[in-house]
């Protein structure tokens, strides 16, 4: 049974896509099988993998809406092991079309439901805003991954975090937790960085990921090409990171045998 983890945060620019991406990949690698959903109305996860937004296709719009089974909006990728559930921008949409609808927070929750069995893990790349999506999110998951770069607006981020997942465990999701926190875009010759860290690690003790992800250009063009860093150029540091940090999330969350 699948383990759902929601990479979020709420201030844009962290590497969250980035993180869906490449740690979705490499769990794949690691022979774990796994789904990526991507809830942002950008649809950058998407178009990093591959499926660019413009293109007419059965999408989580439609999933959301009650107009497409999961199982009919999933797409192969050039990894194996990988599955894609795509976004396109008409989702930015469903915060007004769902606003009168009943159980509008839980629409993803029931949608991922009967895709749990198959994967062992399934990422969620939210949107950085608080809004109906980001919500459905944090309603579905069981735990939060949270990208930080190690800058002061970081700290201030962590408040509204905190003040979010209170929120949601009152109302919608008890069990919600933060699986981790992960450091991205760290350049630990800056005082800045290495102090920030040391903020965040006393803040948030054991749940602070030892992998950290560190500034690098592979990361960044691998996208262009619709393809996580690992099938764009397996020997970056970037890729090697993210590897390390599949092998660190395998370890903490020990999926469930899959149903057979």
């Amino acid at each position: 049974m699948a383990r759902i983890l929601a990479i979020t945060n709420q201030k844009g620019g962290v590497g969250k896509t980035t993180t869906a991406i490449n740690l979705a990949a490499s769990l794949a690698a690691a022979e774990v099988p796994t789904l990526l959903v991507d809830c942002d109305p950008q649809a950058n996860a998407s178009s990093g993998l591959g499926v660019p937004p413009e293109v007419e296709r059965p999408n989580l719009y439609h999933g959301l809406r009650g107009e497409a089974a999961a199982e009919t909006l999933l797409l192969p990728t050039a990894m194996e092991g990988l599955t894609l559930l795509p976004a396109s921008r008409d989702l930015a949409g469903l915060n007004l079309e769902l606003v009168h609808e009943p159980e509008r927070e839980r629409r993803l929750q029931a949608l991922l439901a009967p895709l749990r069995p198959r994967f062992g893990f399934i990422l969620l790349d939210c949107p950085p805003a608080l809004d109906l999506l980001n919500l459905n999110a944090l309603v579905a998951a069981d735990a939060l991954i949270v990208p930080l770069q190690c800058e002061y607006f970081a700290l201030e981020g962590v408040a509204h975090l905190v003040r979010t997942l209170e929120l949601v465990r009152a109302h919608w999701n008890p069990a919600l937790e933060i699986a981790g926190v992960l450091f991205t875009q760290l350049d630990e010759r800056t005082h800045l960085s290495r102090q920030v860290a040391a903020e965040l690690r006393r803040h948030f003790g054991e749940r602070v990921f030892a992998t950290a992800i560190p500034r690098n250009v592979r990361l960044a063009e691998a996208p262009s090409h619709g393809l996580p860093a690992l099938l764009y150029d397996l020997k970056s540091r970037g890729a090697e990171a993210y590897l390390q940090l599949a092998h660190e999330v395998i370890q903490r969350e020990h999926p469930a045998p899959l149903q057979t």
